[in-house]
Parts: structure tokens; sequence; C-alpha cells
């Protein structure tokens, strides 16, 4: 099974026990994720973006400051924008956060239902899942010069048969080095495999 597949798997599990959303970001480097997944009901993500609540969510203060798995009503931390409240009224009413991994490369998720707390072993579940993703994405510490030179041109704008010609290679080799760059960094696009080297600070 590949990495991809692995991920996949993970995460119908997740969705499995957290009936109303979940939200993991996977590897927080320079305030910004390597990849994130999120299944909250669009509603609470349109009000929790336009309002910005990204930076003051009680949550992710709890999720820099801690590694382990708690409740969102065990955490006793304060709230003074009313942002648990207001996720309650969108049917976020019980929840748990989970935070692994060095403060460098943090991995925060957040699963939410709206019937009851969750267990004990239910959260014993979350905390194997998460941390099994954290560590399946580790990103690369870097990347082979031929891989950063497919990259680096496509990134500026250059077509394929532009950037094999300036590296003086086939479009075929070109192609074969991007897909590579795309499996070290578990990219299903080369957009989205530039994005992610660009978030590590690889490229």
């Amino acid at each position: 099974m590949n990495e991809q597949s692995s991920i996949e798997r993970g995460l119908k599990a997740l969705g499995d026990i957290a009936p109303d959303g979940y939200l993991v970001a996977l590897h927080i480097r320079f305030a910004a994720p390597l990849m994130s997944f999120q299944t909250y009901n669009q509603d609470w993500v349109d009000h929790y973006t336009a309002n910005a609540y990204a930076m003051r969510d009680p949550m992710t203060a709890w999720g820099f400051s801690t590694e382990g798995i708690t409740r969102w009503s065990e955490t006793g931390l304060p709230d003074p924008f009313g942002i648990m409240k207001e996720a309650a009224d969108f049917g976020l009413r019980y929840g748990v956060q989970v935070s692994c991994g060095p403060i460098s490369s943090r991995t925060i998720a957040g699963c939410a239902r709206s019937d009851r707390e969750y267990t004990d072993s239910e959260m014993h579940r979350i905390s194997s899942i998460i941390r099994k993703l954290h560590d399946m994405t580790e990103p690369p510490e870097s990347l082979t010069q031929a891989q950063l030179e497919a990259l680096r041109l496509i990134a500026a704008g250059d077509r394929h048969a532009m950037a094999a010609a300036k590296l003086k290679i086939s479009e075929s080799a070109l192609k074969a080095r991007l897909t590579s760059a795309r499996q070290r960094l578990m990219a299903r696009t080369t957009a989205e495999a530039i994005q992610r080297a660009k978030t590590a600070r690889l490229l």
C-alpha cells in the first residue's frame, strides 16, 4: 500500500469516528501545514475563516502549547471570542483535540460530534490515527538537485518542453523527475508538489 492510500485509509477511519467533521493540519511549519484535510460543515468553515478565528482559537493555542489529546470541554482555556460556543451553534458541540510532534513540525487535529462526549477508547483511537498520519507524512529533509531544478522551472511558468530544453534533457526525463518529486512529497499534482516544497522550505 502506498503512502497516499495509507493517508486515505487513515482519514476514512477518522471520518467514521468524527460524524460532525474533523480538521487535520499535518506538520505545521512556518505557520502553515504541509498538508491539511477537513470535513467540517462548510457554513462553519466559512464563518470561521471570515472572522479570522484560526489564531484566536483556544484549541489552536492548546495544540501549540501541549502534546497529547483532550476533550474540548476539559482544556480550561479562556475563550474571549466565544469561538467554542459559536462552534456548538453550528453543531460542533463535543470534540477532542490532538497535538503531536515537535513544535517546529507540529500536527494539530480536531474531531467533532454533536450528540455526546467522546469516550476514552474513542480518544485513544483518534490519537493513534493522528500519530500514524503524522509519522507517515514526515516531510523529506531535502530533494535531489534534479528534482529541484525541474520543480523550479515549472514553478517559474515553463511548460514541459521548454523546461526540458533548458535542462538539456528529454521531455520524458523531465516528467520522470517531476514524478519522483511528487512521490517524495506525497503530492498528487506537480502544483501541489511545488507548494509542499515551498512550505517545507525546500524550494
